[in-house]
């Protein structure tokens, strides 16, 4: 087994709005991007054919069924990744501490992509997506603003922007901004 960051040490990064990611070399770097980037419920955009398959259930949404295939899904890229094994392993052990939760789509039976973040209060953390068929992970995303939502979730986190993440409204916020609507919705007693 991997050594595991420390959950608590991790938990409280994200309380700043940092968060750890793995580089090549086996060490953990900790990021605080500025500007940062965020979902604003209002301005969530879901492109023409994704409602279609929204709307027509071409995949069947689940909560945290299958946690660590979906950090194995998102850690498995050509170009490599900063999902390491020990930031892997971190995030399987905040998911059974109850903190780190996946959002799946399957289609007959199989994982066909998802999601995964890490929750507190009335924050999500976006970590990381990945898609083994067509469309899933874009699903997923769907599915995924749709429960924060009703969950009463008011920030969004992305990290970084993405041409990808831009296509679903995703919008830059200054870090000052950022850090302030953060401890706003570190207050909030959601529950993912």
């Amino acid at each position: 087994m991997h050594r595991v960051l420390p959950p608590a040490q991790v938990l409280a990064g994200y309380a700043m709005g940092i968060f750890p990611m793995g580089l090549p070399d086996g060490r953990v770097e900790w990021f605080f991007p500025d500007p940062r980037c965020i979902f604003e419920f209002d301005r969530f955009h879901v492109p023409r054919s994704v409602r279609q398959l929204v709307r027509r259930r071409a995949f069947e949404i689940r909560h945290d069924t299958a946690f660590a295939e979906v950090i194995a899904g998102c850690a498995d890229r050509p170009e490599g990744t900063w999902i390491t094994p020990v930031i892997r392993e971190t995030y399987i052990h905040l998911h059974r501490l109850g903190f780190a939760h996946s959002v799946e789509a399957w289609q007959d039976g199989r994982l066909a992509g998802g999601l995964y973040g890490v929750a507190l209060g009335g924050a999500f953390f976006g970590e990381s997506m990945f898609h083994r068929v067509s469309n899933a992970s874009k699903v997923a995303l769907v599915a995924l603003i749709e429960h924060l939502k009703r969950r009463g979730f008011v920030l969004v986190d992305t990290q970084w922007s993405t041409p990808h993440l831009a296509r679903f409204g995703a919008v830059e916020i200054p870090a000052s901004q950022y850090t302030a609507r953060l401890q706003e919705a570190l207050r909030l007693p959601c529950r993912f």
